[in-house]
């Protein structure tokens, strides 16, 4: 009966990963970057890949002032996206697309291999305190996400970094900023691979994308430490499919 009841306690601690891993079983099959790009092709009309391009690079600092560039980022995939706090619309819906991308993300080996970033393009209004105060409020996990600033004392870059990865954040005598909404996958060596545009894509094909790109062959040199052989079981072949 007590060994019955682990196996129980097993499955039930595997079964979300499982939930998540199911959504799309010929994707999280798909091993090979190509052939992951040519399926989302197909399947998900905002998806935008790129031949690897080098990202545009960032000098900034987080809520508690530690700087942080690009540079620091390599050997992780990188979730990126713009937002500003006091955005009374998509900001909001944009950031809790990229939690739910997170949770799911987090229920996998990947919670270890990804970061998501955001952006401020209002680092004047948006105070460290501010920062802190958006990522409960939108459910962002700080485990393996940050919010950047370029810091009041310069008060353009966080526009100008988003003009450089192709968006524009337009400042409005409301004090409000028109713009888009796009959501960028960096890779491991620091290279822009495809965004992902608006807040109508299925979140589960960026997650199946951040596998790939986490398995990229061509980043091999940059891989995290192997980890320990999984149990069998069916968390064992669970983790086959990633």
């Amino acid at each position: 009966m007590r060994r019955r009841r682990a196996v129980l306690l097993a499955l039930g601690a595997a079964l979300p990963a499982a939930a998540v891993l199911a959504l799309p079983p010929r994707l999280a099959r798909a091993h090979s970057l190509p052939e992951v790009e040519a399926r989302l092709h197909d399947r998900e009309q905002f998806f935008q890949p790129f031949e690897a391009r080098p990202a545009p690079d960032f000098a900034l600092q987080d809520p508690e002032g530690r700087p942080v560039g690009l540079a620091d980022l390599r050997g992780k995939v990188v979730v990126l996206h713009f937002i500003y706090a006091s955005c009374p619309d998509v900001c909001p819906l944009h950031a809790d697309l990229i939690a739910r991308i997170q949770e799911m993300v987090s229920l996998t080996p990947m919670r270890e291999r990804v970061r998501f970033v955001t952006i401020t393009t209002d680092p004047e209004r948006d105070t460290p305190e501010v920062m802190r105060g958006y990522g409960e409020a939108r459910g962002l996990d700080p485990v393996n996400w940050t919010f950047l600033t370029s810091g009041a004392e310069r008060p353009e870059e966080g526009r100008r970094l988003a003009e450089a990865y192709g968006l524009r954040f337009v400042p409005t005598p409301d004090g409000m900023q028109m713009h888009a909404v796009v959501t960028h996958a960096i890779d491991r060596e620091g290279r822009l691979r495809a965004r992902f545009h608006g807040l109508g894509f299925d979140p589960t094909n960026l997650v199946v994308y951040l596998n790939a790109l986490t398995h990229d062959e061509d980043d091999e040199a940059h891989a995290p430490p192997p980890r320990p052989a999984p149990p069998q079981g069916l968390w064992g072949r669970l983790r086959k499919l990633l």
